[in-house]
């Protein structure tokens, strides 16, 4: 094996646990936290803006939500070294804790800055948890299964934000919009005892950090950019921002766009629901995929289809089973091709790097989470989100696919 060859990895095999079943189940729910806290502030701003709390108004909101995208970007890209240096273990449990408890204190803000500041470091630590849990699901894989993993462990995303969604319906009127805060960050903390009972230690991390002391010196001296890697990483991270512009874009103005394309504001909102019902779907194929045909053929099909079916969402369609269909099919491929970046990733770097290597991609990606809604933004602001959104979030697929060509199947 030359230095460069990533080592296998598998399942525990230690006593500590004959089984993948708690860390699948706990960073299913660690990245159901994520899903939730994609969601909470849309799910507030309404009754926020209409009352005024705090003294927010909608340019304060915006500010608000772009400084918590920020947050989650700096704590992905910081985690990283840290999981590589001190485990993954402590770096998941600590991540959540700073989330959970920053999440709670946001309820009780007392003004606009405050709050600001707040989410600002509760996506800190937000940021560091997905990083960190695709790195657990990728080691603790069994050979061969790794997009399968980390697929399934996505859908907790998606399964996070509707029910947060749905929680909200109640609990905003109820009991206001504190109490989503709340209850999100209380959800964290009541994890967490389970995590430090039953959340093992990465074992492919144990063994990077058992090397011989030589081995070690010459895996600090190489990192994500240097050498080999300085081009698989950026052909990476290029497609982790293309993924997540289309991710967020979409998310945030599909609704719009298709009204402007003619059809009912009703219809664009099921369309949305439809658009991530779609997601969990091509999480579920993908992975399975992934594994059997490889990851780079199957992560450069899928972002090609996002394209095709992106593109196709701009021909206007009469029959109302036609537009739902095109749209699942385009929720499918768009949303799962980004989380095949992840495992593509995973698949390339050692263990030794890895951590850093999922934080810096997801990093990147977050960055492309802010881009995506301020272009459709702008395109609706212009007049021209329908049909030309269609076209230029296709454009951002083509281009993933022209950034992941560059990328090997693996390194030797």
């Amino acid at each position: 094996m030359s230095s460069l060859q990533m080592p296998k990895t598998g399942p525990a095999t230690s006593g500590r646990t004959d089984s993948t079943m708690w860390p699948t189940l706990l960073c299913w729910i660690a990245v159901a936290l994520d899903g939730f806290d994609l969601v909470v502030l849309g799910a507030v701003i309404p009754t926020i803006s209409k009352s005024g709390a705090l003294g927010f108004t909608d340019s304060s909101l915006t500010v608000a939500s772009t400084v918590g995208l920020i947050g989650v970007g700096i704590g992905a890209v910081t985690i990283g070294p840290l999981a590589d240096r001190y485990g993954r273990r402590i770096s998941l449990i600590s991540s959540i804790a700073a989330f959970s408890v920053l999440t709670i204190a946001v309820a009780f803000a007392p003004n606009v800055e405050t709050f600001t500041a707040l989410r600002f470091l509760a996506r800190l630590g937000l940021g560091a948890c997905l990083p960190t849990a695709l790195a657990f699901m990728t080691e603790f894989a069994r050979p061969g299964r790794g997009g399968s993993a980390v697929t399934r462990m996505m859908t907790g995303y998606h399964v996070g934000a509707v029910l947060t969604a749905l929680l909200g319906l109640w609990v905003i009127e109820a009991y206001g919009w504190e109490a989503m805060f709340v209850i999100g960050g209380v959800a964290g903390l009541l994890t967490l005892p389970i995590m430090w009972a039953k959340l093992p230690e990465s074992e492919s991390y144990l063994a990077a950090k058992s090397a011989p002391a030589e081995t070690q010196a010459v895996s600090r001296s190489r990192d994500v950019v240097k050498g080999v890697y300085l081009r698989v990483s950026i052909g990476l991270w290029l497609a982790s921002f293309m993924g997540l512009l289309l991710v967020y874009g979409l998310n945030t103005w599909l609704p719009k766009i298709m009204g402007e394309a003619g059809y009912s504001i009703r219809a664009g909102t099921g369309l949305l629901l439809v658009l991530n019902v779609g997601a969990v779907i091509g999480l579920l194929i993908a992975g399975a995929i992934s594994d059997s045909r490889g990851n780079k053929p199957t992560v450069l099909a899928w972002f090609g289809l996002a394209a095709v079916f992106l593109a196709l969402l701009s021909i206007k369609m009469n029959n109302s089973l036609l537009v739902y269909a095109a749209v699942l099919l385009t929720g499918i491929f768009v949303f799962s091709a980004q989380v095949l970046v992840y495992a593509f990733v995973g698949h390339l770097y050692p263990a030794r790097i890895r951590g850093t290597a999922l934080g810096m991609a997801a990093g990147v990606g977050r960055v492309g989470a802010i881009v995506g809604p301020s272009i459709g933004g702008a395109m609706v602001t212009a007049g021209i989100a329908y049909p030309w959104g269609f076209y230029g979030f296709a454009l951002a697929a083509l281009l993933a696919v022209v950034a992941l060509a560059t990328v090997p199947a693996r390194i030797t």
